[in-house]
Formats: structure tokens, C-alpha cells, sequence
């Protein structure tokens, strides 16, 4: 499961999310992508299923890359617990997703498969997606 090795604080506020992705809004390595059109909190848990769905479907051919990593711990007290007495432990940690954002990105397969492979990910995850594609991308030039 995705979680960083170490933080600098055990805890953090929930914040709020509010505006577009303003960086790792752009393809950068692949020739197709998966981009975020809302906000979420995005598990570890959800981003390792994805990738596996994407993984099999491309039957381990060409390449992907995954553009978002679960930095945020997110806290919560046990089951039947009063109120008060301080903010719970750590659980889980979580990726922040704006809209815009790119999380996958695929190469060296050709555009059906790329598409439906990054397709089966999107079901897996917690936001609405768009399938995008490099815009120099030409269809006869790969494989």
C-alpha cells in the first residue's frame, strides 16, 4: 500500500478543496492519461487497485506511471468512543485530487487498449475522470 516512509507531523488539519490543479495538470511522460474533473480524497488502497486493474488489462506491455501520491494522514478514533479527549490516530493516508489533476498515465500500447485499460482504473477510483491523449499523438507511429 502507498504511504510515505516517514512525515514531519503524525497529524494533520482536514483543510478545504477549492480550485483547479495548478500543476501536474499536464501530460508529462505518457501518451494517455486519466484527469480528474472533481475533488476527492484519494486512499492508497484505491490508487494500488487501479494500477493492478491497469496492469492486467495491458498484460504488463508498455508503461505506466502514476502521478499522485497519499501524503495526508487522516485520523479516526476507534468505535464507541465519547466525545473529547483529543483527535484520534492515524489511519490512513490520502492523495488530494483537484480537478485537472492527471493520475495515470500510460505509453507503448496502442490507443484501444490504453483507453480501456485506463478506463477499468477510472472505475476504481473515487472521482470522474476524462481519457485524455498527447496532442502530437500519432496512431500509426505506435506499435
Amino acid at each position: 500500500m502507498l504511504q510515505p516512509k516517514k512525515t514531519k507531523y503524525r497529524k494533520q488539519q482536514k483543510g478545504r478543496m477549492k480550485g483547479n490543479a495548478g500543476r501536474g495538470n499536464t501530460l508529462a511522460f505518457g501518451s494517455f492519461g486519466i484527469k480528474s474533473t472533481e475533488f476527492a480524497w484519494m486512499t492508497g488502497r484505491q490508487i494500488e487497485a487501479a494500477r493492478q486493474a491497469v496492469t492486467r488489462y495491458m498484460k504488463r506491455e508498455g508503461q505506466i506511471w502514476i502521478r499522485v501520491f497519499p501524503d495526508k494522514p487522516v485520523t479516526k478514533k476507534p468505535a464507541e468512543v465519547r466525545m473529547g479527549k483529543g483527535k484520534g490516530a492515524p489511519e490512513l493516508f490520502v492523495a488530494r485530487i483537484n480537478p485537472g489533476r492527471i493520475i495515470f498515465e500510460a505509453e507503448g500500447v496502442p490507443f484501444k487498449i490504453a483507453k480501456e485499460a485506463l478506463r477499468l482504473a477510472a472505475q476504481k477510483l473515487p472521482v470522474k475522470t476524462r481519457f485524455i491523449v498527447r496532442r502530437d499523438y500519432e496512431e500509426n507511429t505506435n506499435i
